[in-house]
């Protein structure tokens, strides 16, 4: 990112501090406020700097990894995973500066360290993140929570219960683009919200290779139902995150179908999922996902009588968008009045079209952020001035359960309600 980048994320920040609205954009306020304010150029004493291990350095801990190299205020202090090339990778990239284990719970006990960060499969999250909130430690932890909602559950308990930070991988809470979009929706340019759409569409096994067979559920163990919940929990629980942060609500219900319908290769998870997710107020958010087509890619759509918004796109549509000019306007009031005056079976009938408007973008500018980075500085200012967010965490909270409870309902064929003793305040 260039200097110009940082100033205009920075700018971005700085007017997005001046929002007031929705509890989680109202909670994240003091980081943003902190972030627009300081000097990302300064020299940092190392008693200024936080001190970070991370576990779990695969694909998305190595990203991570790179990313913190870029924020001058952490210092990665150690590294830690138990498969050899992601534990050599681990140590290249931080040019063997930090301290390397294979055994976490041997890093948890390093008192030089304020922070890990956890980016091992889902089924490791649960036991490492409350191992070490128990340590002391304030922690990051990716997406989704835990495999089972109880281990949800149990990390929020033990980090109300500790006082430590908790901060999940949501990363799209962080992304200015999606921040300004729930400023839009808070100020009703939608209307209230009456229909929600979310897809997520590859086109790959995410199948990866082995070098030996017995590494194959640790190295493909998205694949399998003990470690994962497929596409629910990979990819799913991002976008249902944003449905309810846009809609101020979290599903009390949901019901869905899917299969195994392309890669038929041994796997246990589905590779494509249709849910229906239902909201107190009775909005939906309708989901599909599937890894044999990438023609529509991913989107998540928020619609009310007003408008219509695209976040990935970061495009907003008026129902009432401003009249075409000159002949355009014309031809449009022509046929309206041709169509409208034409009686099918007793009643007038206009043709359902897709809109042609283009809409407005969400930002003037793109400024190349997915939220990552944002992430972690966020997470970093939480650190330092030990500050908790309470409602980040009831956030991702409720979008991994809901993920959580859209595998179960498919699994088991049946409409899945939220039990009473997961929800939480």
């Amino acid at each position: 990112m260039n200097k110009s980048e940082k100033q205009s994320r920075r700018e971005f920040i700085r007017n997005a501090s001046l929002i007031t609205g929705t509890s989680v954009i109202a909670s994240s306020l003091p980081w943003m406020n902190a972030l627009a304010n300081e000097n990302p150029d300064k020299k940092l004493s190392p008693s200024d700097k936080v001190r970070i291990g991370i576990i779990g350095v695969g694909s998305r801990g190595s990203l991570l990894l790179l990313h913190m190299k870029n924020i001058p205020a952490i210092e990665v202090t150690a590294v830690c995973d138990n498969y050899p090339t992601h534990f050599a990778r681990a140590k290249q990239i931080t040019d063997n500066r930090a301290k390397a284990f294979v055994d976490y719970r041997k890093l948890l006990e390093m008192n030089d360290m304020d922070a890990v960060i956890i980016a091992t499969p889902l089924h490791e999250h649960a036991h490492i993140t409350i191992d070490a909130l128990q340590s002391g430690k304030h922690v990051l932890c990716e997406k989704s929570m835990a495999r089972i909602p109880e281990d949800c559950l149990a990390m929020v308990n033990m980090h109300r219960e500790t006082g430590n930070i908790l901060q999940i991988g949501h990363q799209r809470m962080f992304n200015p683009k999606y921040i300004k979009a729930m400023e839009f929706i808070k100020a009703g340019k939608l209307g209230n919200i009456t229909q929600m759409r979310a897809f997520w569409h590859r086109n790959n096994d995410w199948r990866r290779a082995v070098p030996a067979p017995e590494l194959e559920k640790k190295i493909n163990w998205r694949l399998y139902k003990e470690f994962s919940c497929g596409l629910m929990t990979e990819l799913a629980s991002h976008q249902i995150q944003v449905a309810n942060w846009a809609l101020g609500e979290f599903p009390d219900k949901v019901m869905g179908a899917g299969s195994i319908n392309y890669w038929k290769d041994g796997r246990e998870v589905h590779d494509n999922v249709n849910l229906v997710y239902t909201y107190p107020g009775g909005t939906q958010l309708i989901y599909d996902s599937c890894i044999s087509n990438k023609h529509y890619g991913f989107e998540e759509q928020i619609m009310g009588p007003k408008g219509t918004m695209e976040l990935e796109a970061g495009k907003i549509y008026s129902e009432t968008p401003p009249p075409a000019p000159g002949i355009l306007h014309l031809i449009n009031n022509i046929e309206h009045k041709i169509f409208d005056a034409i009686p099918l079976g007793g009643a007038s009938w206009i043709p359902d079209t897709p809109s042609k408007n283009k809409g407005e973008y969400i930002l003037a500018e793109d400024l190349e952020d997915d939220g990552t980075q944002l992430e972690l500085e966020a997470f970093v200012y939480s650190v330092k001035n030990n500050k908790i967010d309470p409602d980040h965490i009831i956030q991702a909270y409720y979008a991994s359960i809901a993920a959580l409870l859209g595998f179960m309902a498919i699994e088991e064929e049946r409409v899945i309600t939220i039990p009473e003793e997961l929800k939480i305040v």
